[in-house]
């Protein structure tokens, strides 16, 4: 087992996203994470799921999504030349002698500070897992008031593309 990433590119329709996760949970496997948004084209949304799943079983999953009606490609990026990044929201106490030190913290890991209140700041920091779980574990000393994050998305490099086919 280890994660998989899939792009998958649907109709923009009610139901869609019920559907394709179901398909996965029916099959017994959990959905890590899950992005879904628009594309170029209009009409057309665009999933990125990791899923914690061995090879064959994801190409089972695949031929069942690809009999979905509003599925209209599908591909694995994880063993592929990708870029991917998530994005992610952390709400840290945020005490007048600490927030130097949560600055700085935030430009070691090239974050940004979003929103300041008088006993809070939230931090956004986006890049792979590990950076962001990193991250996590220094804000942690602060107190983490809240989290909130995107899952991943992703794209292959260069000029190979994921394109529509009508089934």
């Amino acid at each position: 087992m280890g994660k998989r990433v899939l792009a998958i590119l649907v109709e923009d329709r009610p139901g869609v996203l019920t559907r394709v996760s179901g398909l996965f949970s029916r099959r017994g496997y959990n959905i890590q994470n899950i992005a879904v948004g628009r594309t170029m084209e209009p009409g057309i949304s665009r999933m990125t799921v990791t899923v914690d799943a061995d090879p064959l079983t994801v190409e089972q999953i695949v031929k069942q999504l690809n009999k979905q009606i509003n599925v209209l490609k599908i591909s694995d990026l994880t063993d592929e030349p990708s870029v991917g990044r998530e994005l992610l929201l952390v709400k840290v106490k945020a005490e007048p002698d600490k927030r130097g030190d949560i600055q700085q913290m935030a430009r070691t890991f090239r974050a940004r500070i979003i929103d300041l209140s008088p006993d809070s700041m939230i931090v956004e920091v986006t890049g792979n897992n590990e950076k962001l779980e990193a991250f996590l574990l220094m804000m942690q000393e602060f107190g983490i008031k809240e989290i909130a994050s995107t899952g991943k998305v992703a794209l292959f490099r260069g000029n190979k593309l994921i394109r529509e086919t009508r089934n």
